[in-house]
């Protein structure tokens, strides 16, 4: 009999280690640098503005793989965008060990994956952070910044949401720090000129920062969001700050317009999109005085590992749902 462990959105949130889930990140981008792993292309069905999208992989003796839904249209009756079950199996049996919330998950993870970029490409005395988006994306992106800068004004613009109390609520609490100042902006020219470190976590086809070079100059980014060719959340002002672009993986090429419009428009060359993972290897760790830039639109390995993570964390802390299957 095989005992699988469920874990729903609050008991993986009881699990979050901010650093332990960092450092795995950097773990996936070194494993990814090594090549000793399987990561089929992921399959997407698309039907009526609908994705499905399944993911899996294989590293280090872990067998996993993510089933997710998009339903952008979601918002309209009040249910989340993303939702999905993240499985995870035993190497040597294959039996399934663990299911977890997908949208959770990839919530964590990708708050996660910011957080590295955040201490790979901002300056180390960056105190002021923006973010536009206030979902649960944006919502991890803060929690995990906070820890990578010592962040003490967060700027959060959202254009469709009127009330951010709640939102900032949840935050205060999640991070406990009362130096840490939350500043709800009407508009996002007001984010850009007090933010050192910018976040971006909508599902936007139309840049959400203004085309102004003046206003974009000498900040990191780091881009979320757009996740298809269509979507894209920045302006072309950015191409000509930003000397370097890095991206979290090859797909991000394709798959964000982020990067594939500008490309297509030859606004932005092949030769100044980086690997990330190369970065974290060289000797340059830091970049300072400039303007930088990280496209993710993410990976099964990163899911692959940061399951794992809160599968062991469950585990010790004896969390979960054990289900005799």
């Amino acid at each position: 009999m095989n005992n699988l462990l469920f874990l729903n959105k609050k008991e993986i949130e009881a699990c979050l280690s901010v650093d332990r889930f960092m450092d795995k990140i950097e773990d996936a981008y070194m494993q990814s640098r090594k090549g000793n792993y399987c990561m089929p292309l992921r399959s997407s069905i698309e039907v009526e503005n609908k994705t499905i999208l399944y993911m899996p992989c294989v590293a280090e003796r872990l067998i996993g793989t993510k089933l997710l839904t998009i339903f952008p249209d979601n918002h309209i009756i009040n249910k989340p965008i993303l939702d999905g079950l993240m499985v995870l199996n035993d190497f040597e049996t294959g039996e399934t060990t663990a299911l977890l919330d997908g949208k959770t998950l990839t919530s964590i993870r990708t708050g996660a994956v910011g957080g590295v970029a955040v201490k790979y490409l901002s300056r180390k005395d960056c105190t002021s952070l923006g973010v536009i988006g206030a979902g649960p994306q944006g919502f991890y992106q803060v929690l995990f910044a906070c820890r990578a800068r010592k962040i003490r004004k967060v700027y959060i613009y959202d254009a469709f949401v009127s009330d951010l109390t709640a939102f900032i609520n949840n935050l205060k609490y999640m991070l406990k720090d009362n130096k840490i100042e939350f500043i709800e902006c009407k508009k996002v020219e007001e984010l850009l000129e007090n933010s050192e470190i910018v976040i971006t976590a909508t599902p936007s086809n139309l840049p959400v920062i203004p085309n102004k070079k003046e206003l974009l100059e000498g900040k990191c980014y780091i881009g979320i969001g757009s996740y298809k060719p269509n979507m894209k959340e920045y302006p072309n002002a950015i191409w000509s700050l930003a000397n370097n672009v890095f991206i979290d993986s090859e797909f991000a090429i394709e798959e964000s317009g982020d990067i594939s419009q500008p490309l297509k428009e030859g606004i932005l060359t092949k030769d100044r999109i980086k690997l990330f993972s190369d970065l974290i290897n060289s000797d340059e760790k830091h970049i300072n005085g400039e303007t930088t830039f990280f496209k993710s639109v993410g990976m099964a390995l990163f899911d692959l590992y940061i399951g794992d993570e809160i599968y062991k964390i469950a585990l010790e802390n004896n969390v979960g749902q054990k289900i005799n299957c």
